[in-house]
């Protein structure tokens, strides 16, 4: 989440809408006022609680960059006094603004419950939204992204489908990705990664195919961890090979970390950004597929007996100086 830009738009747009016509020109003089001091614009209890919420996660950015000096203790230690100072700051924005979706979906996630618990209060924080404000629907420009005062119900709807596929509900998980994005068909929240891995497990090859053919067939770990899922549990055993080994390939260190999952912390409160072809998109494509993985338990065993799979994962650690374990242990 962009906080901070997020909130520079807002501001900029209402202050145009009390002003009246204007030129772009002037609007873009009217932004790059905005974004030099937010703080001068903010003139409503929606705005002020939302700036809260996004200067809280720029520092909570800041304060992650030493966790590689850490040890497991501290690096927990130092987390949890992350997570109450997150939640503090929302608790303060929705004293200012009981509404604000942002703060409320970020001070359920600094709760730190189990994924089932997860599930059902963001669920509930969805359904007293969409009361509220009513269901989010695409603009004149075909994708409600575009309207950055619904972001905040966007952002919701997909932690929802997030929520749904790590606690196995894989149907509710594609239902409401393919619904999101029917309404933010540029998917600039990632909601077609969450429905590539919900279609796999449920062996929804052509619903998998078309999802790909949506996305123009660009290919990225989600799709080809997928695909590599849905042809086993198809019981392909010459296709999910091939897909097997295509994921290794193009995926970075995709052997590696499918045998030696790394740990990912909690969304706050949408997908890192990534680079295409990094070691971080592996790592967050097995993030999101190890429910999956763990409810098929073969399927790591079957990879690692696959010719060159462990060899390959094992050369990565080599090769860079990671850390090696016996990946069943």
């Amino acid at each position: 989440m962009r906080g901070q830009e997020e909130l520079v738009r807002r501001l900029a747009l209402k202050r145009r809408r009390r002003l009246g016509t204007m030129s772009e020109e002037a609007y873009a003089e009217l932004e790059l006022a905005v974004r030099d001091n937010p703080t001068h614009f903010v003139d409503d209890a929606q705005e002020e609680a939302f700036a809260l919420v996004a200067q809280a996660l720029v520092e909570l950015e800041a304060n992650q960059h030493d966790d590689d000096l850490l040890d497991d203790q501290q690096y927990l230690e130092q987390r949890e006094k992350r997570l109450a100072k997150l939640g503090a700051t929302c608790q303060q924005a929705l004293q200012i603004d009981e509404h604000c979706i942002d703060a409320a979906l970020l001070l359920a996630l600094s709760k730190d419950l189990s994924p089932n618990d997860m599930v059902g209060s963001l669920v509930e924080l969805e359904r007293q939204s969409v009361e509220r404000e009513g269901a989010v629907t695409a603009t004149v420009a075909g994708d409600a992204w575009t309207n950055v005062f619904a972001r905040p119900l966007l952002r919701l709807h997909n932690a929802v489908a997030r929520y749904c596929l790590c606690t196995t509900r894989y149907d509710q998980a594609r239902k409401r990705s393919i619904d999101l994005l029917a309404k933010a068909p540029l998917d600039a929240l990632g909601a077609s990664l969450t429905c590539a891995l919900a279609m796999a497990r449920l062996e929804d090859e052509e619903g998998f195919y078309w999802l790909e053919g949506q996305e123009g067939h660009r290919g990225n770990a989600w799709f080809h961890l997928g695909r590599a899922i849905l042809l086993y549990k198809l019981g392909r055993m010459p296709a999910a090979r091939r897909a097997l080994g295509g994921y290794d390939r193009l995926c970075t260190a995709g052997a590696y970390v499918l045998l030696q999952p790394v740990f990912v912390d909690t969304y706050l409160p949408d997908r890192p950004a990534f680079l295409a072809q990094s070691f971080s998109e592996t790592v967050l494509a097995v993030h999101e597929a190890d429910p999956i993985i763990s409810d098929i338990p073969d399927f790591a065993a079957w990879a690692c007996d696959q010719p060159g799979f462990l060899f390959s994962a094992q050369e990565y650690a080599r090769q860079n100086g990671m850390e090696w374990r016996d990946w069943n242990e």
